[in-house]
């Protein structure tokens, strides 16, 4: 089996959702006429990444915050709709991050749609890093799994997500073989591009899978702007950009975008999971799980538990009342 991908590195439109996510579908659609079959788009990339949170202190970010939450996508709605659309028309499975509003609350959230346009797997990071820690809220590990797609079994995580040894296992363990890994771009230095290289590389070894990795780009206005909206440098928003595609023995595919817009696109061959497995296959017979495993909770985690009197008496209405067409 052969999978024809391609890792997207692409700017968003600042401040704008609705301008972002035509930038988005454009980019499906011009993906699509080249044959590509699986797309991965950065993190947080609708509407943009919380950049300000980055060098703005607490106290006086209550302005971007709102501003993000005003803009961030609810899922589903007309905007996730337009993704699956466009998906659908490409006969194209595609991995994106968005920040997603639930109330008033913001998060970090990768949605996988399969080729058919159907939004199958809706995942929030589990633990925001660091600064974002003041703008999104915790995950949990229901979406820690990997999903059966047209494409295949693919897995997601965002950004530090891939320092945690425990969650890449989760993904490991369940099989996943095209790995869809994103970063914001334009933030953390040069170093940072580096470690994203040994992190995503790692990965695929460990894991025997592929690795699409894509970051978001920022233009010279967009640093401009963003330096003059936050009163930080504009070395604070140039660097940290690593757009490629990784196989089975941890080798980059193709030349990995560093700089600019574009995409890598690359042909997937899947005989070369087997090729790394029949050595070490971390989920098999490289595994030792009498002495180690991984203990994994995926329940869904919720603001409301009913119990008593009044959740038993919801529990019967709801087995009284009449079903459609009844």
């Amino acid at each position: 089996m052969t999978v024809k991908v391609a890792a997207v590195q692409i700017s968003p439109v600042l401040y704008s959702r609705a301008g972002t996510i035509e930038r988005v579908v454009h980019k499906i659609h011009e993906l699509g006429q080249q044959g590509v079959e699986f797309a991965v788009f950065p993190e947080t990339l609708i509407p943009y990444y919380p950049y300000f949170s980055w060098v703005k202190p607490p106290y006086t970010i209550d302005s971007d915050q709102l501003h993000l939450l005003n803009e961030s996508v609810t899922v589903p709605s007309p905007e996730t709709n337009a993704i699956g659309e466009a998906a659908r028309q490409n006969s194209m499975v595609v991995s994106i991050g968005v920040n997603e509003r639930d109330g008033g609350s913001i998060y970090n959230t990768q949605l996988l749609f399969d080729a058919g346009g159907t939004l199958v797997q809706r995942r929030r990071k589990i633990t925001p890093t660091y600064h974002e820690k003041m703008v999104w809220g915790h995950g949990d590990a229901s979406g820690l799994r990997a999903v059966d797609t047209a494409v295949g079994r693919i897995g997601q995580l965002a950004c530090w997500e891939h320092y945690q040894p425990l969650a890449r296992y989760a993904l490991i363990a369940d099989g996943e073989q095209i790995h869809a890994a994103m970063f914001p771009g334009g933030l953390g230095g040069e170093n940072f591009s580096r470690q994203m290289e040994v992190a995503i590389r790692q990965h695929a070894l460990e894991s025997a899978c592929f690795v699409v990795n894509a970051t978001a780009w920022l233009d010279a206005d967009q640093k401009a702007k963003l330096a003059e909206d936050t009163g930080g440098p504009l070395a604070a928003f140039s660097h940290g950009y690593f757009t490629t595609v990784v196989d089975p023995e941890g080798r980059l595919i193709g030349e990995p975008i560093t700089s600019g817009e574009g995409e890598v696109i690359a042909d997937l061959d899947f005989t070369m999971i087997d090729r790394r497995k029949r050595i070490m296959d971390a989920r098999g017979h490289y595994a030792r799980p009498e002495l180690l495993s991984l203990h994994i909770d995926r329940t869904p985690t919720a603001p409301l538990h009913e119990r008593g009197s009044h959740a038993a008496q919801n529990a019967r209405l709801d087995e009284e009342r009449p079903t459609e067409g009844q």
